[in-house]
Parts: C-alpha cells; sequence; structure tokens
C-alpha cells in the first residue's frame, strides 16, 4: 500500500502576497496547513557591515532603504543612538519635527499596509483610495528633503534643515486646464505646516470611508476573525512588538511606556485588540491613523508658535551654515572636516529603540572612539513576527496564509538587513 505524505510546495517568491523575496515552502494536507518554513536571504542588503566602513553621517542614507515604507522612523532610531553615545542636546524644535516626521510615517505605512493587505485578501478598491491620501504624505517629504522616498532629513543633532514655507504646486499641462490646476493647488498656497493641518482636517473622513469598506464587509470578516489567533502570552514569548503585541491585548507602546523625544508632552491612546487574530490588528492600526493624526495635530499647532534652531550648533557634529561656510575660514575647515573625515564619538555602547510603525526598531552601536560604528545591529520587528508564521499558519487554509502575511506587515529590507 502506498504511504500517504504531505505535499510540499513553494509559496513565493514571485508574489503570492509574498512581496517577491519571501520564499516559503508549505507542507500541506490536502489545503491544509502543516507547517511553514519562511526562507529569507533573497534580498540580503548587508546594511550592518555597510556601516562599520562608512563614517556616521554616511550611514544615514542606508536607514531609508532598511524598511523602505518607514524611512524616517528608522534614521530617527539610528541618530538617537549616536546622539547617546556623544551625549548631545537636540533643540526642541527639531524634536518636535522628528515626532511630527514620525507619525506621518506611521500614516505612511499603514496607508501601504492595509492597501496592499485589502488587495492580498481580494478588496481593489482600498489600494486605489490608500494611494490617494498617500501621495499628500509623499509630497511633504519631498518638500523637507527633496526625496519621496529615501530622505536621509533627520541628522545626529537635529534635522537637516527647517521646515519650508511653500509647498511644491502643481502645473497646468495638456491633461489639466490653468482653471483644474487653480483648484489642486489650493491646499498648497501656504507653508508646509499648512498643508500639514489641511491634510489633518481632511484624514478622518478618508479613515471613515476605509472603515466603511471592511470594517462590518462580511467578506473582509470571514478572512480574517479567528485567522492567526496569538494569545498574549505568547505574543510575548514570540518577541511580538507594536501593532502585532497590541492587537493580542498587550498594552506596550514604547511612545508611552519609555518616551522619547516629546512625546511624553503629547495626548494620544494606546489601542488595545481583545482576540490576537487579524481582525483585530486590523482594528488597532486603524485606529492608530487616528491617533498619529490627533499627534500630528499637536505638534503643527506647537510648531507653529515657537521658531527656533532644528540642529545642533556644535560644528564637530552638524555643519555650519552655508552662508557662514563661505565667508569664515574656521567654519570652512569645519564643513571640510565633517563631511571628508566625518566626527569622532566617543568608546562606548548604546541601544535606542523607537516605536516603529511595525514594532521595536532598535539600534544597538558601538563605538571604539573611530569616525565609523565598531559594530552596528539593527533589530528589526519584522524578524521575530516572521518567525512566528509557522506557529500562527498550521491548520489554516493556504488562502488564511495570506492573510497573515498581511496583517504581519512585513518589508524585507529590515528583516533581511
Amino acid at each position: 500500500m502506498a504511504e500517504i505524505r504531505n505535499y510540499t510546495m513553494n509559496f513565493g517568491p514571485q508574489h503570492p502576497a509574498a512581496h517577491g523575496v519571501l520564499r516559503l515552502v508549505l507542507e500541506l494536507d490536502g489545503e491544509v496547513v502543516r507547517r511553514a518554513d519562511p526562507h529569507i536571504g533573497l534580498l540580503h542588503r548587508a546594511t550592518e557591515k555597510l556601516a562599520e566602513n562608512k563614517t556616521y553621517l554616511q550611514s544615514v542614507p542606508y536607514m531609508d532603504r532598511l524598511d523602505y515604507v518607514s524611512m524616517m522612523v528608522n534614521e530617527h532610531a539610528y541618530v538617537m543612538a549616536i546622539e547617546k553615545l556623544l551625549q548631545l542636546e537636540v533643540p526642541l524644535r527639531a524634536q518636535y519635527i522628528r515626532v511630527m516626521f514620525d507619525e506621518i510615517t506611521r500614516i505612511l505605512n499603514h496607508l501601504l499596509w492595509i492597501g496592499a493587505h485589502a488587495l492580498d485578501v481580494g478588496a481593489m478598491t482600498m489600494f486605489l483610495y490608500a494611494f490617494r491620501e498617500r501621495e499628500d504624505l509623499m509630497d511633504c517629504y519631498e518638500a523637507v528633503s527633496g526625496a519621496r522616498l529615501h530622505a536621509a532629513y533627520y541628522r545626529p543633532g537635529g534635522v537637516y534643515r527647517d521646515l519650508p514655507d511653500t509647498m511644491p504646486k502643481y502645473q497646468a499641462s495638456t491633461i489639466h486646464t490653468d482653471k483644474q490646476t487653480r483648484i489642486r493647488n489650493q491646499n498648497r498656497e501656504g507653508s508646509l505646516l499648512d498643508f500639514i493641518e489641511d491634510f489633518t482636517e481632511r484624514f478622518p473622513t478618508y479613515v471613515d470611508e476605509y472603515e466603511t469598506l471592511l470594517t462590518d464587509n462580511r467578506i473582509w470578516k470571514q478572512r480574517l476573525v479567528d485567522v492567526g489567533v496569538v494569545s498574549p502570552e505568547r505574543a510575548k514569548a514570540l518577541g511580538f512588538t507594536g501593532p502585532m503585541l497590541r492587537g493580542s491585548g498587550v498594552e506596550w507602546d514604547l511612545r508611552k511606556k519609555q518616551p522619547y523625544e516629546v512625546y511624553d508632552r503629547l495626548d494620544f491612546d494606546i489601542p488595545v485588540g481583545v482576540n490576537g487574530d487579524c481582525y483585530d490588528r486590523y482594528l488597532v492600526r486603524m485606529e492608530e491613523f487616528r491617533q498619529s493624526n490627533r499627534i500630528i495635530k499637536q505638534c503643527v499647532d506647537w510648531l507653529r508658535k515657537n521658531p527656533g534652531p532644528v540642529i545642533t550648533d556644535n560644528h564637530k557634529v552638524a555643519p555650519p551654515s552655508r552662508i557662514d561656510m563661505k565667508q569664515n575660514m574656521e567654519e570652512m575647515i569645519h564643513h571640510f572636516k565633517l563631511f571628508s573625515e566625518g566626527f569622532h564619538v566617543p568608546p562606548g555602547e548604546a541601544y535606542v529603540g523607537v516605536e516603529h510603525p511595525k514594532g521595536e526598531f532598535g539600534i544597538y552601536l558601538v563605538s571604539n572612539g573611530a569616525n565609523k560604528p565598531y559594530r552596528l545591529k539593527i533589530r528589526a520587528p519584522g524578524f521575530a513576527h516572521l518567525a512566528a508564521l509557522d506557529e500562527m499558519s498550521r491548520g489554516h487554509m493556504i488562502a488564511d496564509v495570506v492573510a497573515i502575511i498581511g496583517t504581519q506587515d512585513i518589508v524585507f529590507g529590515e528583516i533581511d538587513r
């Protein structure tokens, strides 16, 4: 008699929700998953090794390319680790700008997550809605740094420059008449802060639209409720952080529990799930949209009323102004030394964790007194979540694996660093 064996199938790396770089080997009993084995290494970026051969400042743009959906939050952990070793004071205005852009980044991340997650599960419209809003926030990135994605805007000691007084405007073209262009530019007539404030007024209505499409949609609930259930105890044991941990009912958020920058001055709530399934994690992230919007509003109010410096005046770490640099020999030397040799960080080690949109993103930095890190270790939130994919998928159908990958909000740049 022939022996009965489970069927083994490659899920990915071409994209059945595996985002091009995840190869998942599934052991199947019919259509039921008995074992899921994630294979990584298809996108190895060697960021930690590259950072050891670059000056501290040159490694800032590498951080953008880790989780390439949450660019500025990656930078934030890195520059805070450097500041911790240097014992560097960051101007208060720079701290508010960083927090505001952290939350803009959180919304950007969750917009791509809900668009891709809904698309994987079979809802097309959500993807188009999410990208409509992402476009506005990408313009904020571009206005402040010149780049839509890889900003390199945070610097040790503050941020690259203050918020601009003007927003990029749409131009008339063969597709859009002058009248249409004027209407499109209505909320771009003022400064970047005016544009962000206008966005925060509109955004809650957009979140209501997403919820109308999905939250009580019976197909959405059938695909997500009771799928990938993780108990609070298991979530902690597996090293979950961020929405994955909060979805299981554990109220843990570094912005509240270990506040950094100016989060302790701001008013916001931590959404928490009850059942620990995919649907709860969806609800947690939807509420995070609203809470991030609240934080951005508070930052805009404060930044309007409080001008000031946005980067440290220590020219061993931060460049002098362009005007001073062109008029003063000493400033010229500071500028040249900073961008050719970099700055030296005192010997020591530091760990800084930030509340990244996906969980706790940590940078462990070891310095031996040189102008480049001796060692850099990145604590990527997605790595622990991916490790739990096997446990979350067992006993579910192949189609549920797609929903579980979606709920984990995996981006491989940080996992396969």
